[in-house]
């Protein structure tokens, strides 16, 4: 069954945190993420971007979801509007009703159930609204954190591919995640702090 055509941006909103667009005021403060020691260590993104590639990430991320490509969101938290990480449909592949999802959040926010609870109104947005079948993730070797996150909202682990991106002068093995239709989303995890 093909994707449901989604015409107006979905806002999201959790207990804690506000999912929103993507605009061109998020270039540096997702820049200055990214250059955070520690937020790049595990994926594709460069250790310390220039405010040119800030620019370019955001207008990428802000025009995924008028072009039909994917769907971006920064993550705020809700009582501050501070900045938090952005999580994404990197990708829709349309006529499989599936997509990839990516994400990054602050240290300040690790170890708090911050990226689960964004993730699990990603995933239910997904197959709710946009009608997906199936959403994928990949990991590094060494990501526990991000393993975890994705295995609370109901992705499993499917199986690794050896030598499947070239980045940061290497090639990675990508431990690939899914969940598909039906899958259980899993229970809400308990606020700790923030």
């Amino acid at each position: 069954m093909p994707m449901a055509e989604v015409t107006e941006f979905p806002v999201l909103t959790t207990d804690r945190l506000l999912l929103r667009a993507v605009t061109p005021q998020d270039a540096e403060p997702f820049r200055a993420l990214l250059a955070t020691p520690g937020v790049t260590e595990f994926s594709n993104w460069p250790d310390d971007p220039t405010p040119e590639q800030g620019r370019e990430f955001a207008q990428m991320m802000a025009g995924a979801f008028p072009h039909g490509l994917g769907c971006s969101w920064i993550i705020e938290e809700r009582q501050t509007a501070a900045f938090i990480g952005a999580v994404r449909f990197n990708y829709f592949m349309r006529e499989w009703s599936c997509a990839g999802v990516g994400y990054e959040i602050h240290p300040a926010f690790w170890g708090r159930g911050v990226m689960t609870e964004a993730m699990r109104a990603v995933v239910v947005c997904g197959h709710d609204l946009f009608g997906l079948h199936r959403m994928e993730a990949w990991t590094l070797l060494g990501n526990g954190a991000s393993d975890r996150v994705l295995e609370k909202v109901g992705f499993r682990y499917e199986g690794t591919t050896r030598g499947r991106g070239w980045f940061k002068n290497a090639y990675h093995d990508a431990r690939w995640f899914g969940r598909v239709q039906g899958d259980p989303i899993g229970p809400p995890q308990p606020a700790v702090g923030l």
